[in-house]
């Protein structure tokens, strides 16, 4: 049917007027026991029959797109669909209905895209936090959950959200990135890397550090690619969002307190349960509070390699915050010993930026070496030095080492890694 372009404003009606129709002619229940593909094929079929017997005054164009808005919106979340299939989009953040913003290349922009009003942005965020067993209401107006592909989400609605329901989702790439990938990225120097991953493999307690959105658990799934296939792995996350690549794997969940505020299960009791489950390793989604001291426990005890990500913007500040998480135990312990605790639990603190042109760089490699009276002593073993901004707006710097060789070099060796010295001596210019 052809016709004059219709304005925004009655293209959303007439697509609200067209979705209250197909509602009242779908049968979910039998639209549920076909296939996505058959589904879909049915629901198109309809949408076509609506806007021929209402004779809607829309050119083709705007036919089609309504089908692909409300075929969206059925099958999927609604206006979220489009951002979602986008793979240069990282994060999509929803202000309110009218307010919708995306992270492309590291740099935050504003896009077209918005929500009939707040009880359509309200249905979209109840289809989410449903799908895994979650709510929200008023009475439990702030929720965390996941997308079926691992993206993390957040959604805070009134009265704690005072212009509206308030979406946040942190999304994940299509698959997994691979070391190299972020060697030609030029996020780590290819040295850098390589100490990392004899690392790993040689069971070195890393800790991840660094701010929101710098990348920390990509890199802890960059650096999980490395453990061998023979251990047996217990992951413990708020919000499932690390993909381990390996068989012999269980993935742990906390879970939110119930309408009456009752069974919230913390990171701390799942780690507890964890180490009754005889892991080799216990791998942290990111450590935020008293589950802090048993996770040191846990590395001292027979479970080395472990790994955890935590919020800091230093590798010194990363160690004053676990030690202001273990204190949260309220177990009155002496500041020397948790002190000790953290030093004989980790070795390798890295730390993870995004810069200023939006790039995500692992800006420096330090090694704990032990106490110098009350004092942790570290020495940064490689560092991400910027030295100003290119014609094309991108942060000039080079990777470069300090010249010292770490202390668990023996520890490599022993493990069967030997490491060349020259790895220590090579800088990598970042243009």
């Amino acid at each position: 049917m052809e016709g004059k372009n219709v304005e925004p404003l009655s293209l959303e009606k007439y697509k609200a007027e067209i979705h209250r129709s197909l509602i009242s002619k779908l049968d979910l229940e039998k639209l549920s026991r076909v296939n996505s593909s058959q589904a879909r094929q049915a629901v198109s079929g309809l949408v076509k029959e609506i806007l021929a017997d209402q004779r809607v005054p829309l050119n083709y164009d705007e036919q089609e797109r309504i089908q692909a808005d409300l075929l969206d919106e059925v099958f999927g979340l609604g206006p979220l669909e489009p951002l979602l299939r986008d793979p240069k989009i990282s994060d999509i953040l929803v202000n309110d209905k009218d307010h919708v913003f995306v992270e492309k290349g590291g740099l935050l922009q504003k896009v077209n895209t918005s929500f009939r009003d707040d009880r359509h942005l309200m249905q979209i965020i109840d289809r989410i936090v449903s799908r895994v067993g979650r709510r929200v209401d008023e009475s439990s107006p702030m929720v965390d959950a996941r997308l079926p592909d691992g993206s993390r989400v957040n959604a805070i609605i009134p009265p704690l959200a005072l212009d509206g329901p308030s979406l946040s989702i942190r999304r994940f790439g299509t698959g997994p990135l691979a070391a190299n990938q972020l060697v030609q990225l030029n996020s780590i120097s290819a040295e850098m890397m390589e100490v990392l991953t004899a690392a790993v493999k040689s069971r070195i307690s890393i800790l991840v550090s660094g701010g929101t959105g710098a990348g920390k658990t990509t890199f802890l799934n960059i650096l999980s690619q490395y453990i061998p296939n023979n251990e047996r792995l217990v992951t413990i996350e708020d919000a499932a969002e690390l993909r381990l690549a390996q068989e012999n794997i269980v993935r742990l969940e906390t879970r939110p307190p119930n309408i009456e505020g009752q069974g919230a299960i913390r990171q701390r009791q799942l780690l507890i349960n964890a180490l009754r489950m005889r892991p080799d390793r216990i791998i942290i989604g990111e450590v935020r509070g008293e589950e802090a001291f048993d996770m040191l426990q846990a590395m001292n005890t027979g479970h080395e390699g472990s790994m955890t990500t935590i919020h800091a913007n230093t590798p010194r500040d990363a160690l004053t915050r676990l030690e202001s998480m273990v204190a949260m135990t309220n177990m009155n312990l002496p500041e020397r010993s948790v002190r000790q605790q953290i030093t004989s639990a980790l070795t390798i603190v890295v730390q993870a930026n995004r810069l200023s042109d939006g790039t995500r760089k692992i800006t420096s490699i330090s090694e704990i070496t032990g106490m110098e009276e009350n004092v942790i002593s570290m020495q940064e073993i490689f560092s991400f030095q910027k030295k100003g901004i290119g014609p094309d707006g991108k942060v000039v710097g080079v990777f470069r080492p300090s010249g010292i060789r770490p202390r668990f070099m023996e520890r490599l060796r022993v493990s069967g890694v030997v490491l060349a010295p020259t790895l220590f001596e090579r800088e990598t210019l970042v243009a």
